[in-house]
Parts: C-alpha cells; sequence; structure tokens
C-alpha cells in the first residue's frame, strides 16, 4: 500500500507551516497498529492539511492514498480516514449547510486560479528555523484580493475534486461491518450533488439494508439527510419513526427539498427541534444516537432548515429560536443568531445607535433575551468575539453587560446608545462559515505563516 507516496516531491509542497515533507510519515502512521501513533498522525494532518478549515497545497496530493486506505480491508481505522476525506472535502460542514456544498459556485469562483499557480515559489525549506523565509506567503500578498479569492478557491476544488474521484470507493463501504463506517461513507457522499444519481440509489440501498438489520438511529439518519442535501426527500413513512433522531433527519431532508411547499408534519418536526423543546442531542457518539452532521447539533441544524421553510412560517421559527437561545453557547449559539438575527432585521442592520423603542417587536425581543441570557455570548466560559461580532453587526450591543445596559437605559427613560465590545470575528472563506479561527489544538492564532497553494492539474 502507498506506492507512489515517496516519489512525490513534497519538499516542495506547501501546507499550513510551510514544506510538507513531514506529510508521508503522517500517512504511513495512520496503517500503524498502535492507536495512538495514529491518534498522532491524525491530529497533525488535521492541523497541516486542514488547518482551521483551510486546504493547502498538499492536501490535494494526500488523498489518493487516503483513498487507497479505504480501499484496503487492513486499514486499522478506516472511519476516522473517512471523517478526514469530508473535512479535506468541505471544510467545516457549517460553511455548506442546510444546502449543500456549492459546488458549481466554486467551480466558477476558481476559473483563473490554475494559471496563478505557475509563479508560486516553493516553500522554504532547512534547517535553521530562526532562518525561515516566508516566500510562499509573500507571493500570495502579492495578489490582488481578487487574485487570492480565485487562487484559494481553486485550492479547495482541487482537493474537493480529489475526493470526488473517491465517490466509488466510498459507495462501496455503505455495506461495511463497522456502522461508524457506514455512518461517515454516508455522510462523505452528502456533498457530491455531481454524483448524486449513482449516490442516492446507494444511499436508498443502505436504509432499507439498514432497516432490516436494525441499524443505529445515528446511520439510518445520517442517510436521510445525506439523501436530502442530494436531492432526493426522505419518504414521509419516516416522520412517524418511533426514534426521534430519525423523525428529524427525515424532516430536515425534506426541508431541504421541499422547501416552502414542506407539509405541515415536515414543518411541525423542524419547528420542534428547533426550539428548547426537543433538547439536545449528545455531543459525541454514544450508542449511535449520533450523527456528524454540525458535529452533532441538532437543534442548530433544525434552525438552519427554518430558512428553507418560506417567509409563512417566521413567527412560529424565530419564536422557536428564542425558545432555545438561553440554552446554547459557542459554536451552537453561533449558528443559532446566525438564523435569529436575519429574522429580526431583514431589511438588514440598524443603525448604530438606535434607540431601543425605535426596534420593531422582533428585534427589542432578540435584544431583550440576549440581555436576560449569559450563555449565548460565551464560548469555554469566555466572552466569544464571533458572537461580539455576529451581534454588533446589526447595530446591537456586542456584549452582555453593554446588552443590559442598553436595555436598562431605555427601562430608565434615558439615552440608548449601543457599543460594541471589541473580539475577533471568524475568517470568511466562499463557503461563509463564521466558524472561530483560533486552533484549539495547537493555539495558533492569525498564524503568519506562509499558506501552501494547489499544483496545477490536467484539465
Amino acid at each position: 500500500m502507498l506506492d507512489g507516496l515517496d516519489d512525490i516531491d513534497w519538499a516542495r509542497l506547501g501546507h499550513a507551516y510551510g514544506a510538507a515533507d513531514d506529510v508521508p510519515g503522517q500517512l504511513r502512521a495512520l496503517l500503524s497498529p498502535d492507536q495512538a501513533t495514529r491518534d498522532e498522525a491524525l491530529g497533525d494532518l488535521y492541523t497541516n492539511v486542514f488547518h482551521q478549515g483551510t486546504r493547502f497545497e498538499a492536501s490535494a496530493y494526500a488523498v489518493p492514498f487516503l483513498l487507497e486506505m479505504l480501499g484496503d480491508a487492513a486499514t486499522p481505522d478506516p472511519a476516522a480516514v473517512l471523517g478526514l476525506l469530508s473535512a479535506l472535502a468541505v471544510g467545516y460542514d457549517e460553511g455548506v449547510l442546510p444546502e449543500g456544498f456549492p459546488v458549481a459556485e466554486y467551480r466558477r469562483a476558481a476559473e483563473g486560479g490554475c494559471e496563478l499557480l505557475a509563479a508560486k515559489p516553493p516553500p522554504w525549506t532547512g534547517e535553521d528555523e530562526s532562518k525561515k523565509e516566508y516566500v510562499e506567503y509573500l507571493y500570495v500578498e502579492s495578489l490582488s484580493e481578487a487574485d487570492q479569492g480565485r487562487l484559494w478557491a481553486y485550492v479547495a476544488l482541487a482537493t474537493y475534486d480529489a475526493v470526488r474521484a473517491g465517490v466509488p470507493v466510498i459507495r462501496a463501504l455503505l455495506g461495511h461491518a463497522d456502522p461508524d463506517v457506514r455512518l461517515f461513507a454516508a455522510y462523505l457522499l452528502a456533498w457530491f450533488p455531481e454524483e448524486a444519481d449513482g449516490s442516492v440509489s446507494a444511499l436508498a440501498g443502505a436504509v432499507d439494508a439498514a432497516t432490516g438489520v436494525a441499524a443505529p438511529p445515528g446511520e439510518v439518519a445520517t442517510i436521510l439527510v445525506s439523501m436530502g442535501l442530494l436531492g432526493a426527500a426522505p419518504d414521509v413513512r419516516w416522520l412517524t419513526d418511533a426514534r426521534p433522531l430519525v423523525r428529524w433527519a427525515a424532516a430536515v431532508g425534506r426541508a431541504r427539498v421541499l422547501g416552502a411547499a414542506a407539509d405541515p408534519a415536515t414543518v411541525a418536526e423542524v419547528v420542534g427541534w428547533a426550539s428548547a423543546a426537543s433538547g439536545e442531542a449528545p455531543a459525541e457518539p454514544v450508542d449511535g444516537e449520533w450523527v456528524p452532521f454540525l458535529d452533532g447539533d441538532l437543534g442548530g441544524y433544525a434552525a438552519l432548515a427554518l430558512r428553507q421553510l418560506g417567509p409563512q412560517h417566521a413567527d412560529r421559527a424565530f419564536d422557536a429560536l428564542l425558545e432555545r437561545l438561553p440554552t446554547v453557547s459557542g459554536e451552537r449559539s453561533l449558528t443559532l443568531l446566525g438564523v435569529a438575527l436575519p429574522l429580526a432585521f431583514p431589511d438588514g442592520p440598524a443603525t448604530a445607535g438606535t434607540p431601543v423603542d425605535a426596534l420593531t417587536p422582533r428585534q427589542r425581543r432578540l435584544a431583550e433575551a440576549l440581555g436576560r441570557s449569559t450563555a449565548p455570548w460565551l464560548l469555554g466560559g469566555r466572552q466569544f468575539g464571533n458572537v461580539t461580532e455576529l451581534v454588533g453587526g446589526y447595530g446591537l450591543p456586542g456584549a452582555h453587560d453593554d446588552m443590559r445596559a442598553y436595555l436598562a437605559r431605555a427601562e430608565q427613560g434615558g439615552e440608548t446608545s449601543p457599543t460594541s465590545s471589541g473580539g475577533r470575528c471568524g475568517g470568511h472563506g466562499p463557503s461563509g462559515s463564521t466558524r472561530h479561527d483560533v486552533d484549539e489544538e495547537d493555539g495558533h492564532e492569525g498564524d503568519p505563516r506562509p499558506h501552501g497553494v494547489v499544483p496545477a492539474v490536467d484539465e
């Protein structure tokens, strides 16, 4: 296995930390019989060829070897390999949900990106880090903003297409003996709409097989959501399934396909999950009661699906979001507010300094909910800069204490002037993701090191 791995000049390829000459060893380590060795290698790959959601020059080169591992029954942890391939294909899925991967947009955005690579210098190599030169970084910075966008879109698209080449291998894993492998294979297939015909057929067969063997609900749910993302609405019968997770999946899958024409049962299920009433699913896989979409945030995914139900359900949607808001924090808060704020401000942000009395009823209800609740402002117990930026961007105070003071002044009849506490906003790539950009594993923030770019590929 891994024939040809050493034929690639990895030192000339870039990843998040410069030359990618460490990648071959990390790929080989994924095949180690030792779990700790495999875990370390997987963490390294997530850090260097998928750093904070960004793909790099070396990313597309690593993909064929990861796909080769999936085709070999001796690979120790194919589910982990599938998870890495999913990340490499689409980044953080929050940026592409609930519609699915916008491959046509990426193909348009990447036009001209291949040509920009001709002038790309190789990354610096050497033993003395004190003499390191950030040649790739300087090259990228020398480009116009538009050309940087083309270049990065091409980087992402080349990696995506490398994973897409393995769709037949991934479909075959829907019949794997390990339910985790089947689950992550179904999840990965969701992101390739250009392969929808064959994948929907394979997923339909998989859900039939899963029903016959009483598969874990997380597996069935993942298949149903993936079918919806590929344009095939799950059958209405799944809305009456005894398993809540399966009903959730059927509803969000049907909302994706049916949109404003969704039936009342689908709407009711989506709205119920978007509120606090349905509770929260476990954040990690537990006895098959987990799906990988949005890191298992069922309420957050349902909140995103509310957008697809049409304006006729806007009032119910907004009520559901406000019910859940006090129960969420961190990324889940960011997801919910990303839906609630546009509903409250359909005409765009308020002008900074807008008095509370001049807010619309929805805007005031949202401000009051944020004033009553501390949790939505926090990430790990500390002020979440992305929430600060998001809320402040709509003309409201960007911190909990400021929001309380803003509302209190209105109660007292005094001047109202929203303020925004400082905070950092996560990077916005082609996917539009608002994920915070601090790497919790290695702590790098705003890393100045060069971003690798993908080499030209034959058209």
